[in-house]
């Protein structure tokens, strides 16, 4: 266990001695993760996402009184702050300690506190986005243009992080944007619309929608990378003000009818199951985000869709359509394409290396 004495040089940007992750939790080393813990995150993260998306669709049509769905994301906001809490106690060794790390840089650093604000109110801009977005559009329009964030993903990494990726990586970026729309392709059928659609309001709220997507996942990156503050710290800086956003979000969506019928209406075992699922899955990101990057949480995210359809297919009788599987295979030769060149991606290069340019005429 490294000394909490070492543990506050950290947080004054000192780099520790390293520890070994346990294998039966989450506490981790500050560098030099080893190929097979990356490994070990990504497959857990792909299939709790996975698990989630099925269990997820169970709750939204079995028969029974529908829950609010704000409420749940708030819940799972609350647990990840108390299980990152949880975490860095493990960490830090004794409540004394906890406390004390606590009031220093969560209570003490209003500054870090509102830059870690920043990802949860650009992430809450893009739901809305999305809502306008599918006001406006019909949903097989959505479901393309909404897969431009993986590359938007890779832009934002190469431009904030000051990383290059190869033409073999950018060739898979766009594969994996390919083979997702492919998997989510459903034929478009002809409805009538109840309401006036403004196609360009559609089309600029997707635009917002993917910038943001794209934007506040390699801030969260930038921000873990940059220093030697515990994740967990950065974790409960960022659910701190997560929760704020979602109980706004539960109160300009469902404030009357959660006022009426209460804030946990329609809850069951299996709900309590999903946000479970979703808190977890949270954690599992942020490690893969500190450990690996964005553009790999994409192709796990991507892995995840698949493996939910074919769960689907086994549980809800759906058809698996020869569109599904090219998409499918374009899903997992990306995923082998982007991982061929070997680099580092748990530290920020510095910025005088090469110039915006520079890196982007490696596309």
């Amino acid at each position: 266990m490294v000394r909490w004495e070492e543990r506050r040089r950290a947080a004054d940007g000192c780099h520790p001695a390293l520890s070994a992750p346990s294998a039966g939790t989450m506490s981790l080393p500050k560098e030099n993760v080893s190929l097979l813990f990356k490994l070990y995150c990504l497959t857990v993260m792909t299939l709790v996402a996975a698990t989630y998306t099925v269990a997820l669709r169970y709750t939204r049509t079995v028969d029974t009184e529908l829950y609010f769905s704000t409420t749940a994301v708030c819940i799972a906001e609350v647990i990840k702050l108390f299980l990152s809490v949880g975490i860095l106690a493990k960490e830090t060794g004794s409540l004394a300690r906890l406390i004390t790390s606590l009031k220093e840089n969560v209570f003490g650093s209003p500054t870090e506190l509102l830059k870690l604000s920043v990802p949860s109110l650009v992430y809450a801009l893009q739901n809305n986005m999305a809502f306008v977005a599918l006001s406006n559009l019909d949903a097989a329009v959505y479901q393309v243009t909404y897969q431009l964030k993986i590359p938007c993903t890779a832009l934002c990494t190469v431009l904030m992080l000051n990383r290059t990726l190869s033409k073999l990586q950018w060739f898979s970026v766009f594969m994996l944007c390919g083979g997702v729309t492919l998997v989510q392709w459903k034929p478009a059928q002809a409805t009538k619309v109840q309401v006036e659609q403004n196609p360009w309001l559609g089309f600029g709220a997707i635009a917002v929608a993917v910038l943001c997507s794209g934007f506040a996942g390699v801030y969260f990156e930038k921000v873990v990378k940059s220093s030697d503050t515990s994740l967990w710290v950065r974790n409960i800086q960022m659910y701190l003000s997560g929760i704020v956003v979602t109980l706004f979000g539960v109160y300009m969506s469902d404030g009357a009818q959660v006022h009426e019928k209460g804030f946990f209406y329609g809850y069951t075992y299996y709900v309590w199951f999903v946000i479970f699922l979703a808190s977890v899955g949270g954690l599992y990101t942020s490690v893969v985000v500190k450990y690996t990057d964005n553009i790999m949480k994409g192709f796990s995210a991507a892995a995840a869709i698949v493996l939910s359809t074919v769960a689907s297919y086994i549980l809800f009788g759906l058809q698996i359509t020869i569109t599904f599987s090219v998409g499918a295979f374009l899903v997992c030769v990306s995923i082998y394409l982007y991982g061929l060149p070997r680099q580092d991606t748990t530290k920020i290069q510095p910025s005088e290396t090469k110039s915006s340019k520079e890196r982007l005429a490696t596309v």
